[in-house]
């Protein structure tokens, strides 16, 4: 029997994956590559940024502080912005995906709200060298942005993306990633936050007040303090607040001697420069308080007005107060809020203001304070915390001592009615 032919054998590239292209990765494994590429390129855009800011803002503090000169401020207040938006959005998605490294990331996420906890107590207690706090500020970025972009290349070899692949976290999303962010978020970083900016806060009050005025958890309080001098003539400077509790007001207003001058806060307006009357009573409504000037009414010892007129003051100051006073009578509006804004100080108008409301006004008390202790040994003075640390500075040059004080709530936290029970306490 004749055998048939064996058949041509096949090409070598019919044979079963010779030549042939590739395997196509699945559709979820090339969104997941995008997803990581672009996450990568997005941490690489930050870190590039924050260096960028960082050396920018080194720059302007440097030339500010040597020279004056404000010539990179522009440039640095736009990539400024540009980090706090971006570490806003990159904090958030930390808690969306373990893709990005919070080991590299975190320090440079929270740097610019930890420096706000730095800036504030440093304007409480040295706000003349702001610029050097400043300074140091930009000099901590910088190094901290060289740190984490060497840490990130390996080394100071350029490469871009600065984050590579490797850097990266192994999953794209995890409940207990989210979780944990919430959970750390709402019961560690948001009462460390709202205890920080409490505590700041109590800080500022006590420090300008030269504790005059404290804030507590339960409210704010201010401490009456007496000052004697050798022949028996005393001093009773009690911190005064526009709006507060009215029991406090009726709290103080027992205490006063029946034999004592009561010298009374209130600057008037004889001549009429002020457009709008100076009133307190829309503030008082809305926080649910009592207004001072309604009712603070001692009814023992001789009440002397002791405050000055407003044609004291410079023109500049009577046009904010119309301002202000304006706007707490008209309230909130859109023309209010266009005048407001379109309204532009002098320069170091803030001296002269603090010089017509604090300053002058002490200067006119205190020669009343002197016209009226050959007459009287207790002269009682209620007025506004602002006033308090100059006036007891001043008295005490004269020969009085601090010899007792004590302390009363202005403002307690919490119901209306309880706070005017518990005012007097």
């Amino acid at each position: 029997m004749t055998m048939p032919p064996n058949p041509t054998p096949p090409p070598a590239n019919d044979q079963p994956g010779a030549g042939s292209p590739p395997p196509t990765l699945p559709a979820t494994g090339r969104q997941a590559g995008g997803l990581r590429q672009l996450v990568a390129v997005l941490l690489s855009l930050f870190a590039g940024l924050f260096m960028v800011d960082g050396i920018l803002s080194l720059a302007d503090d440097s030339l500010i502080l040597g020279w004056g000169a404000h010539l990179l401020s522009v440039f640095r207040g736009v990539s400024s912005f540009l980090v706090l938006f971006l570490s806003a959005g990159l904090y958030g998605l930390m808690g969306l995906t373990p893709l990005i490294p919070k080991r590299w990331f975190l320090p440079l996420v929270l740097f610019t709200p930890a420096s706000f906890l730095v800036v504030i107590p440093a304007a409480i207690y040295g706000y003349e060298r702001m610029q050097l706090v400043g300074w140091l500020i930009s000099v901590g970025q910088v190094v901290l942005g060289l740190v984490i972009v060497r840490g990130l290349l390996g080394g100071f070899k350029f490469r871009w993306p600065l984050v590579a692949g490797e850097r990266l976290g192994g999953r794209n999303f995890s409940w207990r990633n989210l979780w944990v962010f919430v959970g750390v978020n709402v019961f560690g970083v948001l009462p460390l936050v709202v205890g920080g900016l409490f505590l700041s806060a109590a800080l500022a009050v006590d420090h300008f007040s030269e504790g005059f005025m404290a804030l507590h958890p339960g409210g704010f309080t201010v401490q009456v303090r007496k000052y004697v001098r050798s022949d028996g003539k005393t001093i009773e400077l009690f911190p005064m607040s526009h709006v507060a509790d009215a029991g406090f007001y009726q709290k103080v207003s027992e205490t006063f001697p029946t034999n004592s001058i009561i010298l009374m806060e209130g600057v008037t307006d004889e001549h009429n420069l002020l457009t709008n009357k100076i009133s307190y009573k829309r503030m008082a409504k809305s926080l649910g308080l009592s207004e001072q000037k309604e009712e603070f009414v001692p009814r023992r010892g001789e009440r002397v007005r002791a405050d000055v007129d407003v044609d004291v003051f410079s023109a500049e100051t009577l046009k904010l107060l119309n301002l202000v006073m304006r706007f707490h009578a008209a309230g909130v509006s859109p023309e209010m809020v266009q005048e407001v804004m379109q309204y532009s100080p002098p320069p170091h108008f803030e001296d002269r203001l603090l010089e017509d409301l604090v300053t002058k006004r002490n200067q006119h008390l205190l020669a009343e304070i002197q016209s009226h202790l050959p007459e009287s040994d207790n002269i009682m003075v209620p007025w506004g915390v602002a006033h308090m640390p100059g006036i007891a500075r001043e008295i005490q040059k004269t020969g009085f001592h601090l010899e007792g004080t004590r302390e009363y709530v202005v403002i307690r936290f919490g119901g209306g009615e309880r706070r005017a029970r518990d005012a007097g306490k």
